[in-house]
């Protein structure tokens, strides 16, 4: 591909790094770009964790490109991050859903934002350090094949990328194991190549999602009850926005037996609750969907889903229910969807799309 160019979005980790690398070796025209999303620069700095979006992230992504001689830029995208993964992360955690702000992240940010921008300084395509890979089927759509490493695959925070966004992306990690990324790096002597992974959301780097989101929005939830289905009060939380359906540590209250949160309702202040069972369900609905490796679902159709990042993935038969709505039902009991987070569908190893969960019954 000598001659076509390329944009790397550099995290300043191992993955994107070798990246460039790859695609320089292919002979592509490389040109690193870390994103400036951090919104105060005293306080978004993250040092030791692997973060992507901390200003030491800026100087390992620099010190990276100097090494594989390659040009290198900051280009600054902290309005598009504060409108498309801030504010939403705030605003679903309020609404009493669990977002994904990584899934926000990537269509908004990392792609439309950062595509748009490359295309117009002449570059041919963008690429990432993602462990997924693209491929053009044969009915001419584009979609994400899982990872060859299928411990670090990342096809499900990529489903709602679109067509457009697909063609001009190049992912050369997804066609590694990771062991075999770090050996390159070791290799090059890269200054990443023992960095740790990013493990939490870069911009709450403690974990406090509810202390973030009080000081984001300069308001103090109010406590509130946990009642049972039936209505009956059990206890205090703490506010909504420090639970999930699905959650059962940290709850704070002491039954005689596990409890799970059931549902969190804003409208009347409540945080439900009940044993595991009631935890189980069959259907997933969703909506805000994307469909990849075809363009719609036009009858039902057996495929392998997950409901969040780290579920395995099960069987069930998605259809759809409306123009905008589809249904999942699941070939055996799975536990709690959780309104907010997403639901992606699998037909072999291809993404065929997915949705927003809106609830599950």
């Amino acid at each position: 591909m000598s001659g076509k160019r390329v944009v790397v979005g550099m995290s300043g980790g191992v993955d994107s790094s070798v990246a460039a690398y790859l695609l320089k070796k292919q002979g592509y025209e490389v040109i690193g770009v870390t994103m400036q999303i951090w919104q105060d620069e005293k306080e978004r700095q993250l040092e030791e964790n692997g973060g992507c979006c901390g200003l030491d992230a800026v100087e390992d992504a620099r010190r990276v490109a100097a090494k594989l001689e390659i040009p290198y830029y900051v280009m600054n995208f902290k309005e598009t991050f504060r409108r498309n993964v801030i504010d939403y992360f705030a605003d679903a955690y309020i609404a009493g859903r669990t977002p994904n702000p990584c899934i926000a992240c990537n269509r908004y940010v990392k792609w439309e934002s950062l595509l748009q921008r490359s295309l117009s300084i002449g570059a041919d395509y963008i690429a990432t350090g993602h462990y997924a890979r693209i491929e053009k089927l044969p009915n001419g759509r584009y979609s994400l094949r899982t990872c060859a490493s299928g411990k670090k695959d990342q096809t499900y925070a990529l489903y709602n990328l679109t067509q457009t966004q697909l063609s001009k992306t190049l992912m050369p990690a997804g066609w590694y194991e990771k062991e075999e990324i770090r050996k390159i790096a070791e290799e090059l002597e890269l200054p990443v190549a023992h960095k740790p992974d990013s493990q939490d959301i870069c911009f709450v780097p403690d974990g406090d999602y509810a202390s973030f989101i009080e000081k984001e929005r300069g308001v103090i939830f109010p406590e509130g009850n946990f009642v049972t289905r039936d209505g009956t009060v059990v206890g205090r939380h703490k506010g909504i926005v420090h639970y999930t359906v699905g959650q059962r540590k940290r709850l704070g209250i002491a039954l005689g037996y596990p409890v799970f949160v059931l549902e969190i309702c804003p409208q009347t202040n409540e945080v439900v609750i009940g044993k595991q069972e009631e935890t189980l369900i069959r259907r997933v609905k969703a909506d805000r969907l994307n469909f990849m490796s075809v363009e719609d679902l036009t009858e039902p159709k057996r495929v392998w889903a997950k409901i969040r990042y780290n579920h395995k993935g099960a069987w069930c038969v998605a259809e759809k229910t409306g123009e905008d709505e589809m249904l999942c039902t699941f070939e055996e009991p799975l536990r709690g969807a959780a309104p907010g987070q997403a639901l992606v569908l699998y037909d072999g190893e291809f993404v065929l799309g997915g949705g927003t969960i809106t609830g599950g019954e």
